[in-house]
């Protein structure tokens, strides 16, 4: 019987460098570091439980969100490993309130910016449940020497590459370098991420609606009508909806990527410009969703053409499953809210 062959990230981003030939190696380097720290994360996020990691550091992160000590962990091994591959001249992060600069890279070809939320839903680690990282690249706009905030606050549509991580009952990293999504599992055993998720695809309608309807009162308009469409009994159209919503973007967003869905966050009354960040989190999940087969809209626009001005900026977004966020869209537009979207 001949043995499956096994292709691990390693070899399959070797293999896939013709992809990219402008980069000569760095950014084949640069994934394959961000897949290095992501395995330690994962480390020590399966054995939080047992050591003096969890619970809160008593300080609070630039968006005002109290910082969880396995998301300093996590930010600054992220932030070691770029600084050790050389081929990243700025690194931007969800915990960090100004970009960092790396003086001195490595390697003299440091072309690359990296935003990154190192470790999105960690309010939940404390109940054992899915988190994750997520990561968005882009070639430098700068000249030589170390990046600028410039280079951070680049359209969504000029990423050279994304991804995201997520730690669960397996830990999966999926990414894309504008040439289709991949999946990769982590077998512990070898200690390797095997490819197991080729060429992903989302469905072009689902039937999976994920948004915290906590603060349905705090919705627009379009929202509520469009919750209400979800939950309505309608055998043509397989309604009602499932409602499934983890608190973890990253979770919830790998499982409407597999099962079809959409991932709804919108403005509301307490946050009229939401509350996802556009840089660390929309746009790298906007660049992954398209390249499936999906959308990402803010609800009128689409997210990777959005202009960046802050590093920390925020953004109302829907995105998942094609018809299902043209479907929300055209509920926004049916009952505009003066201020949303």
């Amino acid at each position: 019987m001949n043995a499956q062959r096994i292709t691990t990230l390693g070899q399959f981003i070797i293999e896939r460098q013709a992809e990219f030939p402008y980069s000569k190696g760095q950014l084949s380097r640069l994934l394959r570091d961000i897949g290095i720290a992501s395995k330690i994360v994962n480390r020590e996020v399966n054995k939080a439980g047992l050591v003096n990691i969890l619970g809160d550091t008593g300080e609070t992160n630039i968006q005002g969100e109290t910082v969880k000590k396995l998301d300093l962990f996590a930010n600054e091994q992220f932030k070691a490993a770029l600084k050790a591959g050389g081929e990243c001249c700025v690194f931007a992060s969800e915990e960090d309130d100004e970009i960092t600069t790396i003086e001195g890279a490595v390697s003299a070809d440091a072309k690359y910016a990296v935003l990154m939320d190192p470790l999105d839903g960690s309010s939940n680690i404390d109940v054992n449940v899915s988190v994750g990282t997520i990561f968005s690249i882009y070639r430098r706009v700068s000249q030589e020497g170390p990046g600028l905030l410039s280079d951070c606050l680049q359209k969504g549509m000029h990423q050279v590459a994304a991804g995201y991580v997520v730690y669960g009952s397996s830990t999966m990293l999926v990414y894309t370098t504008g040439h289709g999504v991949n999946g990769f599992t982590l077998d512990p055993s070898i200690g390797e991420f095997c490819l197991s998720h080729p060429d992903m695809r989302i469905p072009e309608q689902g039937f999976i609606y994920s948004v915290n309807e906590g603060n349905y009162i705090h919705f627009p308009q379009g929202i509520k009508q469009y919750i209400k469409y979800c939950q309505a009994y309608d055998e043509t159209t397989s309604r009602p909806y499932n409602s499934r919503y983890i608190g973890s973007m990253v979770a919830d967003f790998h499982r409407n990527l597999l099962k079809g869905g959409v991932f709804i966050y919108p403005a509301t009354g307490k946050a009229p410009k939401g509350k996802l960040r556009l840089g660390y989190e929309c746009n790298p999940m906007a660049f992954i969703v398209e390249q499936a087969g999906g959308k990402a809209s803010d609800g009128k626009n689409r997210i990777l053409e959005l202009e960046s001005t802050d590093l920390h900026q925020r953004t109302p977004v829907v995105l998942g499953s094609r018809r299902m966020v043209e479907k929300v869209e055209s509920f926004l537009r049916e009952f505009p809210d003066p201020g949303s979207f």
